[in-house]
């Protein structure tokens, strides 16, 4: 980043980086909300959304302790919105469909403070506020140009036309699974898939559930996951492995009876997993359906002319709920990092051997949802048993814990000089 000051009168003048952010999802929202304002950047803030158009706004999430340290410490007043607008997640737990509990944690033993439960529309709504004026929605990427300082030019379509706001010293990737900014400078990512379906489903009323906190159900192969949502509403996804890590879901499982059969166990049936069952069978036709995937991590593009955030840089597994937990970590970070006089290159050295870290131990947190494998495995490192041992505690920990404060970017800053 450019820090030339001169003296002009009276007055100090700096270069200015001029600084746009594409997409305001999670990483592209607080990246900017870290930046406004701050000396020696102007930074503009462009969506594809429409007022009133939210991405997932029908379902819910679960975001990490990680998350909140980061907001904690980089962004307390973010942080404190985000807690008011969300409930707590405090428990974790595993049980087969019969009610056989095979583990229970309280995050108080592996973490600093809970994480938190709402639906994507409440976050989206809590992170883009402070930026809600300052951000041109409507607006979607079709090309990038250079201007004749060499800046690069998003080229936008908004309605019926293109705009060309002008030239960037830095363009940011916040547009998330689907970039368009990434595909227009590395390529589409090719995904890697995992053989696994996921149903999602949110349930307006769930004032009867016999769920509250987070929790994990297994019918042999086939998982559910659920937890209650501020407003009275639950969040349940669903699980089965496929034929094969590329196959196709089969039109048959998109049945109601196929649902009931799914989750339905030969003997005892749980109440939660019989409430869960039933809401799946009740809504069948209207569950979103994908398949387990990630995407390769790439930070930068263009001679670190584009940092890419969030999802758009490394859509990960969602076993750990560390997708929009991990967006939150890079855009409160690489905002501390910019604001500190870094580049993205320094955003890649903090970040990168983290995220390829939480991916990996994503993947092998998803153990139980692969072809092959048994939530009642009880050796090292496998199945819903095993993660009870000290080793995957160990891992939690490390996951929830290790998130830099503003001193310990800047030192780190300063030693790379």
């Amino acid at each position: 980043m450019a820090q030339n000051p001169h003296v002009i009168g009276d007055e100090w003048e700096r270069d200015i980086m001029r600084i746009a952010v594409i997409g305001t999802g999670v990483a592209g929202s607080l990246l900017a909300e870290m930046l406004q304002g701050h000396r020696g950047i102007t930074l503009d803030a462009f969506d594809r959304l429409a007022p009133g158009e939210e991405a997932e706004a029908g379902t819910g999430l679960n975001v990490g302790p990680n998350a909140m340290k980061a907001l904690r410490l980089h962004l307390p007043q973010r942080h404190a919105a985000v807690r008011a607008a969300a409930l707590p997640w405090s428990r974790w737990t595993i049980e087969m469909a019969d009610g056989e509990r095979l583990f229970d944690l309280d995050l108080a033993e592996v973490a600093e403070e809970p994480g938190i439960r709402l639906r994507w529309s409440a976050l989206y709504d809590v992170l883009r506020a402070p930026m809600a004026g300052r951000t041109r929605r409507g607006c979607t990427l079709e090309a990038l140009e250079e201007d004749a300082k060499g800046r690069l030019v998003p080229v936008l379509r908004e309605g019926g036309g293109l705009i060309r706001p002008g030239g960037y010293d830095l363009l940011v990737a916040g547009d998330g699974r689907y970039s368009a900014l990434r595909a227009i400078t590395l390529g589409a990512p090719k995904s890697r898939l995992h053989g696994v379906a996921l149903t999602r489903l949110l349930v307006p009323d769930a004032s009867g559930a016999p769920l509250d906190d987070y929790g994990q159900w297994f019918n042999g192969a086939a998982r559910l996951l659920a937890y209650k949502l501020p407003g009275g509403s639950a969040y349940i996804a669903g699980s089965v492995p496929l034929d094969a890590a590329e196959a196709e879901i089969p039109a048959a499982a998109r049945s109601a009876g196929f649902q009931h059969a799914l989750y339905t166990p030969p003997g005892r049936i749980a109440p939660a997993m019989a409430w869960m069952r039933d809401r799946l069978v009740e809504h069948a036709p209207r569950l979103h359906w994908a398949r387990l995937q990630e995407s390769p991590l790439e930070r930068m593009a263009l001679d670190g002319r584009v940092l890419l955030l969030g999802d758009a840089a490394h859509a990960m597994l969602p076993t750990l709920g560390q997708g929009a937990t991990q967006a939150v970590e890079d855009g409160v970070l690489a905002g501390a990092v910019l604001r500190a006089g870094g580049g993205p290159e320094a955003v890649a050295r903090l970040r990168d051997s983290r995220v390829e870290w939480v991916r990996q131990f994503s993947l092998e947190a998803s153990d139980t949802l692969l072809p092959g494998f048994s939530p009642l495995a009880r050796e090292a490192r496998a199945g819903s048993l095993a993660k009870s041992g000290a080793g995957f505690m160990a891992q939690l920990r490390r996951l929830y814990t290790e998130v830099p404060g503003p001193e310990a970017v800047s030192a780190g800053l300063v030693e790379q000089v």
